[in-house]
C-alpha cells in the first residue's frame, strides 16, 4: 500500500476533522470550535505561515502534519515548527508517519529552510518512528501563558 502525502485542500476538511478530533482525543485535549476552525483556515491560507499536508493512501486520508515556518535568531533561513501529526490509529504501521516528516523534510531541502524540528511528550509511542529519522536534542521546554 502506497503513502501519498500532498498539501491540504479545501475538500479534504470533513476527512481532516475526522483526524483532528482522533489527534485531541489521543492528546487529551478539548479545544473551542473557534481554534479548530481557525485552525483549518489558516491551513488553507496561502498568506499564513502555518501549513498542512496530508498522507493518504488509496485516496483515503490517513493522517496530517501541521507546520509553522518562522524567523530564528541564529538562522537567516526560515525555521520549520512540526507542531502537530497525527496517523488514524486503525492505519499506523503503514509508514504515514514517515512519509509526512520525510515529505516536510524533503519540502525543507527544496526551499532552503535552515531545519526541522518538533517536540514530543517522552511517552509517546512515535518516538520510535523519531528517533530512526531525527536526533534527539537535549533542549528541555517551558512554557508561560500570560
Amino acid at each position: 500500500m502506497t503513502v501519498h502525502v500532498r498539501e491540504v485542500q479545501a475538500e479534504d476538511h470533513e476527512a481532516w476533522m475526522t483526524l483532528w478530533k482522533q489527534y485531541l482525543a489521543f492528546a487529551g485535549s478539548d479545544l473551542d470550535m473557534s481554534v479548530t476552525l481557525s485552525t483549518w483556515k489558516r491551513a488553507l491560507s496561502s498568506d499564513s505561515p502555518l501549513m498542512c499536508r496530508v498522507a493518504e493512501t488509496d485516496k483515503k486520508i490517513i493522517g496530517f502534519a501541521i507546520f509553522v515556518l518562522h524567523e530564528g535568531a541564529w538562522y537567516t533561513q526560515p525555521l520549520c515548527y512540526l507542531e502537530d501529526l497525527f496517523v488514524d490509529d486503525t492505519m499506523r504501521g503503514l509508514g504515514a508517519g514517515k512519509a509526512l516528516i520525510e515529505a516536510i523534510r524533503d519540502e525543507a531541502k527544496e526551499k532552503s529552510w535552515a531545519k526541522v524540528y518538533w517536540i514530543t511528550r517522552g511517552s509517546n509511542p512515535a518516538r520510535k518512528l523519531y528517533d530512526r529519522l531525527a536526533n534527539l536534542e537535549d533542549f528541555v521546554r517551558y512554557s508561560i501563558r500570560p
